[in-house]
């Protein structure tokens, strides 16, 4: 049996290194990531099979699992500490736009009170970590969020798109910024 066989295969992305960034100081303790930096604090637990090793200014992640589990814990553990430490030194940005007629956001504190159209107002508190902007020019049609994580901006995100998805006909309800809406002919197109 040649060496390399015996060696656990490693994922691809997963054994390239994380550089860390100056101002963001990493610590590693029983299976646990701690990250802090100048946008905020995260931890991570790392998946039970991973182990990561800190070398000067870089993060090296390994995995010995068995298997084909093996690379694909590695990539998954390598991705999610990537996340926080880029997310502790620059921080993650989302933008929304409120589009049809009437459809309004407004911000007070920690909430988002919405008009979409509904025959209520849909009103959102921001989880903890994330902030909100609702530029003055824009009338309330944008949103722009931002968060030092990446997964509760994300999912801050799906929520506030989620009270009204962008629907095929005439293009109205709550998109991100850059998406592309299938459009389709009404009935007007059947002629």
């Amino acid at each position: 049996m040649s060496a390399e066989a015996t060696q656990p295969k490693q994922s691809r992305l997963g054994k390239m290194p994380i550089a860390i960034p100056k101002g963001v100081t990493v610590d590693i303790a029983d299976g646990k990531a701690s990250v802090k930096g100048p946008k905020g604090n995260l931890s991570l637990d790392l998946p039970e099979s991973v182990s990561v090793t800190k070398e000067e200014d870089k993060l090296l992640v390994k995995s010995s699992a068995t298997g084909t589990d093996a690379p694909r814990l590695q990539g998954l553990g390598r991705a999610l500490l990537n996340n926080i430490v880029v997310g502790c030194a620059e921080g993650y940005n989302r933008t929304l736009e409120l589009h049809g007629v009437g459809y309004r956001c407004e911000q007070k504190g920690q909430e988002l009170h919405l008009a979409l159209g509904l025959s209520h107002p849909v009103v959102y508190t921001l989880p903890q970590g994330v902030s909100a902007e609702v530029p003055k020019d824009a009338k309330g049609t944008l949103i722009h969020l931002s968060s030092a994580d990446k997964a509760a901006l994300g999912q801050a995100a799906a929520v506030i798109r989620s009270f009204r998805p962008p629907e095929p006909y005439g293009g109205k309800g709550v998109r991100y910024r850059g998406e592309n809406i299938r459009r389709k002919a009404g009935k007007a197109g059947k002629k």
